[in-house]
């Protein structure tokens, strides 16, 4: 009985150690996965470059009362359309009818005497060509009538300067537009030009950017672009519609708009926007290109992850630097680094080892 289990026990341990073995095996087997990957190659189809920019909805028009006072009522809100001649705010016009009346009765009262002086006087002309006053007398009866004259065309105007600042104390949309900020509220004190609102005139929404000097020569109006929003999943068409012909010194930028062809109501004025433009024919046809996908990068700066075969199932992974040059629709130009036909992974860069067994077939 104990000579059966001393024969049974090596051949029992035995198996194990077989059992293990294949196990170990098959799992070192299923550690070898299966990589995508893509070949350096040659490009010629042109560049593109990003740049980021912001949106905006037509033009801002800044509105403010032309007289101070307090605000009576506010009209509006932000995101409200309003027609032009639309009525934003008003003030309170107490004080300015009151000058408006004064003036009134000014005026009035001019022109009473001034009709008087008017009589005086062709009584004292009708006088002194019957010779019967003195010609001082008569000069004297004109001037009289020619100051009351002269004062009713000056409050004349005093009553026209106080019915215009009356109509002042209503604030009236300019255009037609949407409402985009709202500062004050009703009984707040503001004085003459103080923003009280920013209308939006227009509904073409823009991207204006600013394109650096080395650049700039290479965009014109009329130019097609592509344009992403980061917070936003779509994609829009753009039109350069403006290029500025000079620099601005605060960015050492040139500014351009551009017209989103497409916009929807997702699109909000000072979102962040990337415009890409493509320059056709500014790469060589010998030029290598490796995918965008297989880029990334580290402390180090840009790298690839090399696909190294060793036989036709299986390769190793390696880790190369490379310097890029500009991003083309086929992926971004190798500057240095990589040579035509290498293999680079294109898939699960993170996942990925410097010396690490992939499977390629």
């Amino acid at each position: 009985m104990f000579k059966y289990h001393k024969i049974l026990f090596p051949f029992t341990l035995s198996l194990l150690v077989i059992i293990t073995s294949c196990g170990d095996e098959k799992q070192i087997e299923e550690k070898i996965r299966p990589v995508r990957y893509a070949e350096v190659i040659t490009g010629g189809s042109g560049t593109m470059r990003v740049f980021t920019g912001t949106a905006k909805t037509g033009i801002e028009s800044k509105l403010s009362f032309k007289v101070g006072g307090t605000i009576k009522n506010i009209n509006v809100k932000v995101g409200d359309f309003v027609n032009k001649g639309a009525v934003i705010a008003v003030l309170d016009d107490t004080d300015y009818k009151i000058k408006v009346k004064e003036a009134e009765a000014g005026l009035k009262q001019a022109e009473s005497q001034a009709l008087n002086t008017k009589n005086n006087y062709e009584r004292v002309k009708t006088l002194y060509e019957t010779n019967s006053i003195s010609k001082s007398e008569l000069d004297g009866a004109r001037a009289q009538y020619e100051s009351a004259t002269a004062n009713v065309e000056g409050m004349r105007s005093t009553l026209e300067y106080a019915r215009l600042q009356l109509s002042y104390t209503r604030l009236l949309a300019p255009e037609s537009g949407s409402i985009a900020v709202c500062n004050s509220e009703s009984n707040e004190n503001v004085q003459v030009g103080q923003i009280i609102a920013i209308l939006i005139v227009g509904k073409d929404m823009e991207i204006e950017l600013g394109i650096p000097e080395n650049v700039i020569n290479r965009i014109q109006t009329g130019m097609n672009v592509s344009i992403t929003f980061p917070s936003l999943n779509n994609n829009f068409n753009g039109l350069v519609s403006e290029v500025s012909p000079s620099i601005d010194v605060n960015s050492s930028t040139y500014l351009v708009s551009v017209k989103i062809l497409n916009p929807t109501i997702d699109v909000k004025s000072g979102m962040a926007a990337n415009v890409i433009f493509e320059f056709e024919g500014s790469s060589s046809n010998d030029q290598l290109v490796v995918p965008v996908a297989a880029v990334g990068e580290d402390s180090d700066g840009r790298f690839v992850f090399l696909v190294v075969p060793e036989d036709e199932t299986i390769a190793s992974i390696k880790k190369q630097h490379i310097q890029i040059g500009d991003l083309t629709s086929e992926g971004f130009e190798v500057v240095s680094g990589l040579s035509l036909n290498q293999k680079v992974a294109t898939a699960g860069l993170q996942s990925l080892i410097d010396g690490q067994k992939v499977r390629i077939n």
